[in-house]
């Protein structure tokens, strides 16, 4: 008797924590939320378009180098980072369409990947040191930061 009790006790809980976990925020209030993110991920991505497309840029100093190092990382940093919180959003509601909207940009992510691959050849070009793991877990320590950073307020 209390074993088809507990079993019921324990569908209802599991439907009722699956049910939150599918995010219970109508989809006409998150769509937005999820394609401003989009948007800003599509833009810095046509941005990287040329930086992957050309050949290294040669720079005359050490410094020079460094901060074209720097600001190509923080891009890619803010691609992956509008990326994730469009997802993040997007869990916010059940609605199929909106998360499907906010996953399929993702393979952008490669377009980061790519960049840290032509940094490498352009710092070889440019005699300075790079290291392509360092590089990868640079952005990775960043992007919790930066996520909270673009985040919407809600």
């Amino acid at each position: 008797m209390c074993r088809p009790l507990a079993l019921s006790l324990a569908l209802i809980l599991a439907s009722a924590l699956l049910a939150s976990a599918a995010g219970d925020r109508p989809a006409e209030e998150i769509r937005p939320r999820v394609e401003h993110h989009l948007r800003t991920a599509a833009e810095i991505a046509r941005q990287l378009e040329p930086v992957l497309a050309q050949a290294c840029p040669r720079f005359a100093s050490r410094e020079a180098w460094d901060a074209y190092l720097e600001g190509s990382v923080d891009r890619a940093v803010t691609l992956v980072a509008h990326l994730e919180q469009a997802w993040v959003e997007a869990k916010r509601t059940g609605d199929k369409d909106v998360r499907r909207e906010a996953k399929a940009p993702r393979r952008r992510v490669d377009q980061a990947q790519q960049l840290i691959a032509k940094l490498q050849t352009c710092a070889d070009g440019n005699a300075a040191d790079f290291e392509p793991g360092v590089v990868r877990r640079r952005i990775e320590r960043a992007l919790p930061q930066r996520q909270s950073e673009i985040a919407l307020p809600r």
